[in-house]
């Protein structure tokens, strides 16, 4: 049976690393990394920066391995996914077999919370299950982008006695969920809130939340929805990659019995 932490480590800033993340950073011998190429290297040098400002008096390996591709032109998205996850699982299953010894403990260092639409955790069950490589996991929660977006906007997820719902950009596309006037939208590689037709929302947008190049935006969607849209494209045209979330908000609360979707 191998040993595994997933260590949650925030949304971009290393210090929002919690002292429960710190501990555990201190008991691992081998660090397993999914590079996802040159475009988003500056998330594998974030990693080391944590790596060197709170590991103390102790030696560690860094090991590697290439994150699969995923089809993102699929239209079958649950398929595409599941196929990523198998073949992500493959990648982890040899890199701990290969270069994890009895005795010691690896890591995986996960950005936000590893409860929170990171796919770590299922891989790890995957390996496990496979009965090749048992591993036992052990999980440090972290600060998600969700909570450091919410903390950047000074504002809270839901109002008074409400709801909120987190999704995806995905789900949003098909319309406002049922029920809730607060709706926290991560993965929307398509602007979703761009296309809502919803007059009395709000939305509390960020981008690379926590590092030197974040972007916020808050406003009526009807107002800064294109301002948004532009500043996006060219984030992503500029770093070759974008991490952004956003919470929309009515300004009208439901109430009771009301049937607004």
């Amino acid at each position: 049976m191998r040993q595994i932490i997933v260590i949650g480590i925030g949304a971009g800033d290393p210090e929002q690393v919690t002292v429960q993340a710190v501990n555990a950073l201190n008991r691992v011998d081998v660090f397993f990394v999914l590079g996802k190429g040159a475009v988003k290297q500056e998330l594998t040098d974030l990693r080391q920066e944590i790596l060197d400002r709170y590991v103390r008096d102790r030696d560690y390996r860094m090991v590697w391995g290439r994150d699969p591709d995923r089809d993102r032109t699929a239209s079958a998205y649950t398929e595409a996914v599941d196929d990523w996850r198998r073949r992500r699982a493959d990648v982890c299953a040899r890199l701990i077999a290969d270069n994890l010894e009895e005795g010691e403990t690896g890591a995986f260092l996960v950005w936000g919370d590893p409860a929170l639409y990171d796919s770590t955790l299922a891989i790890l069950a995957d390996v496990h299950e496979r009965g090749e490589v048992p591993v036992e996991v052990e999980v440090v929660p972290g600060i998600s982008s969700v909570s450091a977006l919410a903390a950047r906007h000074r504002t809270g997820l839901n109002q008074v006695g409400g709801p909120v719902q987190i999704t995806t950009g995905r789900r949003l596309a098909r319309g406002w969920p049922a029920g809730v006037d607060d709706v926290v939208v991560m993965l929307d590689a398509h602007t979703a809130f761009a296309e809502l037709a919803e007059p009395d929302a709000d939305i509390f947008w960020g981008a690379y939340l926590g590092t030197p190049d974040e972007i916020l935006v808050s406003g009526p969607v009807a107002e800064v929805a294109d301002q948004i849209v532009s500043l996006r494209a060219e984030a992503r045209r500029r770093k070759g990659w974008i991490m952004d979330t956003y919470l929309l908000r009515r300004r009208s609360p439901l109430t009771p019995g009301d049937g607004r979707t």
